[in-house]
């Protein structure tokens, strides 16, 4: 049996991610420091081949074995936005950073490792030009200059690897976050009814989170085909501006009113679009629209009623 080793494994790409791959016949270790007190694994908790450690993934003391005994590591263990990351700078780059250069000590050369990164490394997109694999890599936050550094260093220094550049994902997940844009405006359609935008022609790209989970399987499935390159994971029709997605809600949330703001900046610069064509002509197709996520997140917000789910 196949062992795969999730650090994060209880977080909101891992808590889907994980019963995509006990279903799939793997044995799956997550190890997670549980820091904003989920319980999202508990339905995988009856699984015989899975088994949990609580613990911290910059602690080489608890890592060393964990390492040792994987045939495949996804670290998705990571400070995940710039808010966060921005407020303890230091944790953010310990975990994001320097656990995965530590991690590369600690492995062989067959050892097979999947990482996670951002496509929001682009930052800021030439105008009607699509961001590929090769364009200018342009970070603006930490956390994006974090994970830009952890991809160069994953891929200069091991042989058995390949990087997901992610798009902005969205949709349910047993770890809910509410700071994602689609997963916050839509938030904010069904509790507030109204948003107020700020710069709202910024495009990004935006991927469901159990597409992601579809995007590892298909990396460890292809992976000697696959490995030692980048590939963009997105929805290659949902290139959208701020303003086009509040209009995509709204098709589902007739009562959401957003109104364009005439003054004021967003922080958050990023603004590119994004081509998904080199991971698409590996095989590899998402299966959730956006509308569909939306539709699915209108559903799921009649159970959520707080923001203890938002990371920033």
């Amino acid at each position: 049996m196949t062992r795969v080793l999730v650090t994060g494994g209880g977080g909101y790409l891992g808590s889907t991610l994980v019963p995509a791959l006990l279903d799939r016949g793997f044995a799956v270790t997550v190890v997670d420091n549980f820091m904003f007190g989920q319980d999202s694994l508990a339905a995988v908790c009856y699984h015989p081949a899975f088994s949990l450690v609580r613990g911290d993934v910059r602690s080489i003391n608890t890592m060393r074995p964990l390492y040792a005994d994987a045939d495949i590591i996804i670290p998705l263990a990571a400070r995940v936005g710039a808010p966060l990351c921005d407020r303890d700078p230091v944790a953010a780059t310990s975990t994001n950073l320097q656990a995965i250069v530590d991690m590369l000590g600690h492995l062989s050369r067959d050892q097979r490792v999947l990482l996670p990164v951002t496509n929001s490394g682009y930052g800021i997109g030439e105008p009607g030009t699509f961001c590929t694999e090769e364009s200018p890599i342009r970070p603006i936050s930490l956390y994006a200059r974090n994970k830009v550094e952890a991809e160069q260093i994953l891929l200069d220094r091991h042989p058995s690897a390949l990087s997901f550049r992610l798009a902005t994902v969205f949709g349910m997940s047993p770890r809910m976050r509410l700071d994602l844009l689609v997963n916050d405006f839509t938030y904010r359609a069904c509790m507030d009814r109204f948003i107020v935008l700020f710069e709202s022609h910024f495009k990004r790209n935006f991927i469901h989170v159990r597409d992601v989970a579809r995007a590892f399987l298909h990396g460890i499935d292809n992976f000697d085909a696959m490995k030692g390159q980048v590939y963009n994971v997105g929805l290659s029709d949902a290139n959208l501006s701020k303003l086009e997605l509040c209009q995509r809600i709204q098709r589902q949330v007739p009562s959401f009113v957003f109104l364009e703001s005439p003054v004021g900046a967003d922080p958050d610069k990023r603004d590119y679009i994004v081509s998904n064509e080199k991971i698409e002509r590996t095989g590899y197709r998402p299966c959730v629209s956006l509308d569909d996520g939306i539709r699915e997140l209108v559903k799921g917000y009649a159970m959520i009623r707080n923001a203890k789910y938002a990371n920033a």
